[in-house]
C-alpha cells in the first residue's frame, strides 16, 4: 500500500513536522508513506475573485503534476463528506481490497483547491467545518491515516 499527502506550501513549524514524523514511522509498518510539498503561489493579501481562481489553478496544476493516473484521491474539502475514523478505516481497508494500493490525499492551499483538482479527484473528504491551518492538517490527516490503519489491524489504539 502506498499512501501519500499532497500539501501546498512548506512546512516550517518543528512541533509540526516531529508529529508528522512521529506517525510516518508508525505508519511505515503498514504502508509507504510519504507527503510531497508543493510551492504555493505568492500573492497578494486581497484578491480579486479572478486572481483567486488564477492562483488555486496555479497550485492545482502542480499538485495535479504529482498526482499519476492510478492513484485514488481523496481532496480534503470543506463541503466532503465527513467520515468516522471507524468509516475512514473501512474505505482504506475497501479500496487496498479491490486493487487501489496507491491512495493520495490533497490538501489544498489557504484558498482550497481548484476545479481541475476537485475533478481529479475520486472523493472529497471534510474534517468538519472548522477552519483549520493546512499545516496543522497535515498532522491531524497523518494521525487519522495511522488510527485507520490500527483499527484495521484491531489494535487498542483506536480506544
Amino acid at each position: 500500500m502506498n499512501i501519500k499527502i499532497i500539501g501546498v506550501g512548506r512546512l516550517k513549524e518543528k512541533y509540526l513536522k516531529q508529529g508528522i514524523e512521529e506517525y510516518a514511522k508508525r505508519l511505515s509498518k503498514f504502508a509507504k508513506f510519504e507527503i510531497v510539498e508543493v510551492p504555493d503561489e505568492k500573492a497578494p493579501e486581497q484578491l480579486s475573485e479572478a486572481e483567486m481562481i488564477q492562483v488555486k489553478d496555479k497550485e492545482g496544476q502542480r499538485i495535479l503534476d504529482k498526482i499519476k493516473d492510478r492513484e485514488y484521491v481523496f481532496v480534503l474539502a470543506i463541503n466532503g463528506k465527513e467520515r468516522s475514523s471507524e468509516e475512514l478505516a473501512a474505505e482504506i481497508d475497501q479500496l487496498a481490497t479491490y486493487g487501489h494500493s496507491d491512495i493520495t490525499f490533497v490538501i489544498g492551499g489557504s484558498l482550497g483547491t481548484a476545479d481541475a483538482v476537485n475533478k481529479r479527484a475520486n472523493a472529497a473528504i471534510s474534517f468538519g467545518r472548522f477552519t483549520l491551518p493546512h499545516q496543522l492538517m497535515r498532522l491531524v490527516l497523518t494521525e487519522q491515516v495511522y488510527r485507520a490503519y490500527m483499527i484495521n489491524a484491531g489494535s487498542p489504539y483506536h480506544k
